[in-house]
């Protein structure tokens, strides 16, 4: 019940109540693109503290040791064989030093291992250990049936529409 939200809903109200003119038709814009804005906000925050809740499970279900935070990394390795260290902290958007004290975290699981780079003696790849893949694999057949089940009345049209979006989304969010 801040003064912003009032401030707000009269604005609104002055660009619906018959005002015809360039102001009025601005208000209610505004109004419309700040409505949808604030629609956005509240189904992200749900989805994220959703997402948030089931990445421990998800962890889990490939090691029971493994952080929530590190399964994308193993997504990431799963879909391109090898990367190097800097590769994989530059897609999450977290330094150095964060992502050398996860893949330690990884090694010690047996999930990954670390390779010198033959173009940079200085550089390790990283790729998934057998083991590793087959776990991952495991985790995101059984996500994908998941899917498929939550989203059964959904045009597969409308599906990958939802990819594309969400692709888009994330493409302008990357750091």
């Amino acid at each position: 019940m801040g003064a912003d939200v009032g401030e707000g809903r009269g604005g609104a109200r002055s660009g619906r109540g018959g005002d015809t003119g360039p102001a009025g038709s601005t208000a209610s814009a505004v109004e419309r693109v700040r409505v949808e804005f604030l629609a956005l906000e509240r189904e992200l925050t749900v989805f994220l503290r959703r997402a948030r809740s089931a990445s421990g499970e998800i962890a889990r279900s490939v090691h029971p040791e493994l952080e929530p935070g590190a399964y994308g990394l193993l997504v990431m390795l799963d879909e391109n064989e090898v990367l190097r260290a800097t590769d994989l902290a530059g897609y999450v958007g977290v330094g150095k030093a964060t992502m050398s004290r996860q893949l330690k975290a990884l090694e010690s699981l047996g999930l990954v291992v670390r390779e010198p780079d033959p173009a940079d003696g200085r550089a390790s790849l990283i790729r998934l250990t057998d083991a590793g893949r087959v776990r991952v694999q495991r985790v995101r057949e059984a996500r994908r049936a998941r899917y498929v089940s939550q989203l059964a009345d959904w045009a597969p049209s409308e599906v990958a529409e939802l990819a594309r979006l969400l692709h888009r989304l994330n493409e302008s969010t990357s750091p």
